[in-house]
């Protein structure tokens, strides 16, 4: 009779145990089934500038949305047309690299920015050892920089315009009065001071503490952040896409927001940097994440200003790269920032 009661009990458990297992595979298997939407956003480089956007996808932000983000590198300005060729949903770069293909007449589609990501211009200059500057004026900046050789990477990007601005500010003319060096290659800053292509070299993160680690240079001696609010990394979509497929650009911006807010938690942005750049010790990490809080970097609440653009669009105009007049509600849509807001 004892034995026949303990197989009972024994049945039941293994009985409800079996239920629950079937209840949890049933419940993980309906979660698999929810298939998300594969998008691709090009970068022209991997940076820490761009963290947010990868934090969505480590945090799951994107997922949240229904949404599977790939992000791949596309060098040489072709993270805007990789876009416009349909190779790539989205871009993150700055509003002044989708005004220019999109004033050319050959656009029929325009990149439009529908949410901010790097509020300032993340743009530094480094010096090779025995280089470094140590004057205090204007003049004494354009006697530094007078036959030098300055990485300013591949004509008409970002970090180009800059130096360009720079230098024309302070009466020199880059064309004449310094060599510019201008890979088309991003990536490659520490390395054209490291073999003397360069004396000088602009730089971001981790490349900046990389190449002081690797004593290639000693810190940044002039840094482009201090030029204010500016519309340096956004991201960007396809006006037909915000016209066919606004659902998708929503659910997109949506966790661009959450992501970053979830930038503005150090361990949080240590820790994804960490995973996209496992080469890089953690402490270097922490000084890099540390600037970028020091110098304002990322937007807190995705809104590109007039201003930012203003920035932005002069130092291009001023570079004489970009010519003629541009609309902010040309280059910009906020609506899905603005519904994003209205939700939280």
């Amino acid at each position: 009779m004892l034995k026949r009661k303990l197989f009972s009990c024994l049945a039941y458990v293994v009985f409800a145990a079996s239920l629950f297992a079937t209840a949890c595979s049933g419940r993980k298997t309906q979660q698999e089934s929810v298939e998300l939407k594969k998008i691709v956003i090009a970068e022209p480089l991997h940076s820490i500038g761009y963290l947010p956007l990868y934090i969505g996808q480590q945090e799951g932000f994107f997922a949240e949305e229904g949404l599977d983000v790939e992000v791949i590198q596309a060098t040489g300005g072709s993270h805007v047309t990789s876009v416009m060729s349909g190779d790539a949903w989205g871009v993150i770069g700055g509003v002044d690299s989708n005004a220019i293909p999109n004033a050319s007449g050959n656009c029929p589609d325009p990149v439009i920015a529908v949410c901010n990501c790097v509020n300032r211009a993340n743009v530094y200059l480094c010096a090779a050892v025995g280089e470094e500057y140590t004057g205090n004026t204007d003049e004494e900046l354009a006697q530094y920089f007078k036959g030098k050789k300055i990485n300013s990477g591949r004509f008409g990007g970002s970090p180009n315009l800059c130096v360009r601005y720079l230098l024309l500010s302070i009466g020199l003319d880059p064309d004449k009065d310094v060599v510019m060096v201008e890979p088309a290659d991003m990536s490659t800053s520490v390395a054209v001071v490291q073999s003397g292509q360069a004396d000088i070299s602009w730089a971001a993160e981790p490349q900046i503490v990389d190449g002081m680690k690797s004593g290639v240079w000693t810190d940044a001696f002039y840094q482009f952040t201090d030029l204010g609010d500016y519309a340096y990394s956004v991201l960007s979509v396809s006006q037909s896409t915000i016209r066919n497929d606004p659902e998708t650009v929503q659910h997109f911006v949506n966790a661009m927001l959450k992501s970053l807010s979830a930038a503005q938690d150090k361990k949080t942005a240590v820790r994804t940097a960490g995973k996209e750049f496992p080469t890089t010790p953690t402490e270097d990490i922490e000084a890099a994440i540390d600037r970028a809080y020091k110098d304002g970097l990322w937007s807190v609440d995705g809104i590109i200003t007039p201003e930012a653009v203003k920035n932005d669009m002069e130092v291009s105009i001023a570079s004489d790269v970009y010519q003629g007049t541009y609309q902010y509600d040309e280059l910009v849509d906020m609506q899905f920032v603005e519904n994003a807001q209205k939700q939280n």
